[in-house]
């Protein structure tokens, strides 16, 4: 009888292996997209060409080829290739990692050592590879799911070239199909429109994708699958999303400026987006508050009641009815007249502010409670605006050091139309009063 804990060649290469590592590629020009670093002119390829591979952090989401293309950037570089993670690897270990790359280049053989989730490391462990860096005994590439520029040490950051690997488009997730087909020596039991809607489960990412190709293709069927029956057979993959990450800052991004643009179809997508994400509600309330202020302002001065009023109802109402109220507000202030003319005198009467903060009000607007101000001239002058025609004194009310500024410029779009022919009202009468 065979051993059953022998780990001999024979014995391992015997085993099952998964498809994704069957079709693991074997040199750069496999790789599956990322043309925009692994093309003819594209960064990596004119470092490999030149000859002057340095260090490199991939950013980009799970599954793109960021720790194939390293391990495959060792063997054209002839580096001895060394992957550790970042979230189990302590400051021992990294010890350990250096010190045998130390012995290596002694004898005469570089390391290449891929860092994954390198992003995970803190300042100090970070500072830990600079020196190794720098004297060569490293090259480091890392691997990194979050903004390297918010996460990583700028002294990393200034050592190592950011590339950014993307999700795998559609096409790109069919022909990685096509290449499982032959692998495994038969077509998938898919319609067409079933295919699509396999590739699209997988979101983008490579490894997900031919984990559901192997699933397919072990079942037994007679006939194609509908994408009706599919769905019944394989759950949906969870869209990628990190409520403290990258994901949550791009998508609000992408919420509020299609909001600003006015489109109410594609503001309810991203509101969802970050619904099914799995972010908090309330969090989308007050950013929805935030653009009717920042974005309608008076305009439309109905906005702010109407985000607050869904707020309001969602706290009543709960989850998931009270999401129906703040999508009614996406519609809402999406198709609102913009101006952001109160954000913009806001910021200019604060800087002025800044500027000028030591100048006193005019003494003619100034109360005197007492004799000693009465006599310094305080309240000398005031006109009561009441009294005056119009009920508009036109008296001026800055500064006396002060150039009279203009903050506030309302646009010619809904109420705020209504609010320059206001402002255009007593700019002429105080002209009519100044002359």
């Amino acid at each position: 009888m065979a051993d059953l804990f022998d780990t001999s060649d024979s014995a391992v290469d015997t085993a099952p292996r998964p498809l994704a590592d069957r079709l693991r590629p074997q040199k750069l020009s496999d790789v599956i997209g990322q043309d925009q670093v692994l093309g003819p002119d594209a960064p990596l390829s004119t470092m490999l060409a030149s000859g002057s591979l340095s260090s490199i952090i991939f950013w980009g989401p799970p599954g793109v080829g960021k720790t194939t293309i390293a391990r495959l950037l060792a063997d054209e570089t002839d580096l001895h290739f060394v992957q550790i993670s970042a979230i189990f690897t302590g400051v021992p270990d990294l010890r350990k990692v250096f010190e045998a790359a130390k012995l290596r280049r002694q004898n005469g053989k570089g390391t290449l050592l891929f860092v994954d989730e390198i992003h995970r490391f803190n300042k100090a462990q970070q500072d830990g590879f600079l020196p190794h860096m720098e004297d060569g005994t490293i090259l480091l590439v890392g691997a990194a799911t979050e903004n390297p520029s918010f996460e990583l040490n700028a002294a990393v950051m200034s050592r190592a070239q950011v590339l950014v690997l993307e999700r795998l488009s559609l096409a790109d997730l069919e022909l990685l199909t096509q290449r499982a087909e032959a692998e495994l020596g038969k077509q998938l039991p898919l319609t067409a429109e079933a295919r699509e809607a396999m590739l699209e489960m997988a979101d983008g990412d490579g490894r997900a994708a031919l984990n559901l190709i192997e699933q397919v293709a072990a079942w037994q069927t007679e006939t194609k699958l509908t994408p009706e029956q599919l769905g019944k057979r394989l759950m949906r993959r969870a869209a990628q999303y990190d409520k403290s990450g990258d994901a949550h800052y791009n998508l609000i991004s992408a919420l509020h400026k299609s909001v600003r643009g006015s489109d109410p179809d594609a503001a309810l997508y991203w509101f969802a987006r970050m619904l099914e994400g799995g972010e908090d509600p309330r969090f989308l309330a007050r950013r929805l508050t935030r653009m009717a202020v920042e974005d309608i302002g008076l305009a439309d001065p109905q906005a702010q009641a109407v985000c607050l009023q869904s707020w309001d109802t969602f706290e009543r109402l709960g989850s998931p009815e009270g999401e129906l109220a703040l999508a009614q507000a996406v519609i809402y202030i999406a198709l609102a007249p913009k101006s952001n003319a109160n954000y913009v005198a806001y910021k200019a009467a604060r800087k002025s502010a800044k500027q000028t903060g030591s100048n006193l009000p005019p003494k003619h607007i100034l109360n005197a409670p007492t004799s000693l101000m009465k006599d310094q001239g305080y309240g000398d002058g005031y006109a009561y605006d009441h009294d005056a025609p119009d009920g508009f004194s036109g008296q001026n009310y800055f500064p006396d050091e002060m150039k009279r500024p203009v903050f506030y410029q309302p646009v010619e779009r809904g109420f705020e139309r209504e609010l320059k022919k206001r402002v255009d009202y007593f700019v002429k009468l105080r002209t009519k009063r100044d002359s």
